[in-house]
């Protein structure tokens, strides 16, 4: 007997009809059935279907410099309009991935949503309710009261609105029904049934399948492997049978971003924990390890992609490797998170979670804190992540940051003061300022609004913005000055380098000295205490 819902990827993708509104699974190169949106994009370029699409990206689907996933199928026709958590980003000396191209010039319809809230809408169309009732993204970029998430021009359909709703106002999110989900496993046996034992996360697979089969639609899995009907253990299965209408072959799929298979990344052989390289000494490290001196013992803590991911590494150094809890909204929980291209994934992790339900976790506010990064911060203490008009595809746009940041308890913002052209040393354990950055990052109107700091005075959100210089808070009356580094004049290299006027603390004190020398700091968390 033949397998039959096995498919060349030709005629996977020979199954996509025209104004069809496919959902696909991945998170950078971490899970993207790369091959099939290759093939998609082949057959466009052949005959010119399908076209007309509406993709749905909860993350970003391709690695950050934009050379796969969905700028496979950014062609001018076949693409109407794209609803992405986050997109593919580039350095900038790189030409801008494809589909920045295609937004910028107007060319199709996009919406920048938070990857959570995109999760739930799948799972919100796939039971058939009207779609997602939150505050998460209440006065940021996403609320209608600012852009309601849409990226240019011709992007006019409000699919986000303010309601209210039992006397109290809510964003509303509307679902939306999926004709085709593109999903990704390891191993599928001849009955459609998925494991992901080589997976670096979850994601969220079953939402997507869901939002399709009870939609009428159809649901292509992409796997590295087949197996015989019945030889995979039940429990290992992700993602049943009855979901999956077709799989197509791909043996030579990346386990994430320029990586075939590492197994401590799928929780199947830790890996050496010597084996990883410290961080290079530098003013980077400086800030990871302010931001690191902010964490408790035995926290549950949620990571940013920048400075920040730089975190564990410090804790490794220190000898406290596991002295916190780290949790990505990929779906990794515990282990050492990994950086640069593999971020996303963890080593030697506790736990995979779905992602759909990590964000859950994280927009309830259950998690203790989180190490962000920040590009722009303005008088409110409001902070852009997002977007640079000048240079939109260097950012990847909101992905989980608003979800994570929405219901968080404390929050840590890391990033350097200025930025263009910034030199710095540090001498004798005191930081010079050899050339100052062109671009100031605190000023008076951001771009937009990704973290809204009017909600977080309201709500009790304890924040900080750490930089080489100085740590800020934002207190009552405004961005505060509490500490800064040895070094530095305050006047000179801090008030007179912000756009906006910064408060000083009356309790001024000045950074750790251990911060500002190469050996380790001899670092010690306080032990938690209570929930927060």
């Amino acid at each position: 007997m033949g397998f039959s819902k096995q498919l060349s990827l030709a005629a996977a993708a020979a199954l996509i009809p025209d104004h069809a509104v496919v959902s696909i699974s991945s998170s950078s190169g971490l899970g993207c059935p790369d091959a099939t949106l290759r093939a998609i994009g082949a057959r466009f370029e052949q005959s010119g279907a399908p076209r007309q699409l509406t993709t749905i990206h909860p993350i970003a689907a391709g690695d950050m410099y934009g050379i796969d996933g969905i700028d496979h199928i950014a062609r001018r026709g076949l693409l109407k309009r794209v609803i992405a958590g986050s997109y593919p980003s580039g350095p900038s000396s790189r030409e801008s991935p494809r589909i920045w191209q295609m937004i910028h010039r107007n060319e199709l319809e996009a919406y920048n949503l938070p990857s959570g809230i995109i999760y739930h809408m799948h799972r919100e169309a796939a039971a058939k309710r009207p779609g997602v009732l939150t505050r998460v993204g209440w006065d940021t970029v996403v609320d209608p009261a600012h852009r309601g998430g849409k990226m240019n021009e011709i992007t006019r359909e409000d699919i986000v609105t303010r309601v209210e709703f039992a006397g109290e106002d809510w964003l509303f999110f509307k679902s939306i029904p999926v004709d085709v989900a593109i999903i990704r496993g390891t191993t599928a046996d001849e009955n459609g049934n998925l494991s992901m034992e080589h997976e670096g996360a979850y994601l969220g697979v079953v939402d997507q399948a869901l939002a399709a089969r009870n939609n009428g639609g159809v649901v292509i899995a992409q796997v590295k492997r087949i197996a015989p009907a019945g030889s995979l253990p039940p429990q290992n299965i992700r993602l049943p049978g009855t979901l999956v209408d077709h799989i197509v072959l791909d043996p030579q799929q990346m386990q994430t971003t320029q990586t075939p298979y590492e197994p401590a990344i799928s929780g199947e052989l830790p890996r050496p924990l010597g084996s990883f390289s410290p961080v290079e000494w530098d003013l980077s490290k400086v800030i990871a390890r302010r931001a690191a001196m902010t964490l408790q013992e035995g926290e549950t803590v949620n990571l940013g992609f920048g400075i920040s991911a730089l975190a564990p590494y410090i804790l490794l150094e220190e000898g406290l490797h596991g002295a916190v809890t780290w949790a990505i909204e990929q779906g990794a929980v515990g282990g050492l998170p990994l950086r640069d291209f593999q971020f996303g994934c963890s080593s030697n992790l506790e736990a995979i979670v779905a992602s759909p339900d990590q964000f859950t976790f994280f927009q309830g506010g259950g998690f203790n804190r989180t190490l962000l990064s920040f590009m722009e911060v303005d008088a409110a203490g409001s902070v852009n992540v997002s977007r640079l008009a000048a240079k939109p595809h260097v950012t990847a746009g909101i992905g989980g940051f608003i979800d994570i940041t929405a219901q968080a308890r404390h929050i840590v913002f890391s990033s350097f003061f200025t930025a263009g052209g910034l030199r710095l040393e540090i001498d004798d354990g005191r930081l010079r300022i050899r050339q100052e950055g062109r671009f100031k990052k605190f000023v008076p109107a951001i771009e937009e609004v990704t973290f809204s700091g009017r909600r977080a005075r309201e709500m009790g959100q304890k924040v900080l913005y750490i930089t080489e210089r100085c740590v800020i808070a934002l207190e009552e009356r405004g961005l505060t000055v509490i500490e800064i580094a040895p070094g530095i004049d305050l006047e000179k290299d801090v008030l007179k380098q912000a756009d906006i006027p910064l408060q000083v603390s009356p309790e001024l004190r000045e950074m750790d000295a251990r911060l500002f020398s190469p050996e380790p700091m001899q670092l010690r968390l306080k032990a938690r205490k209570g929930p927060s």
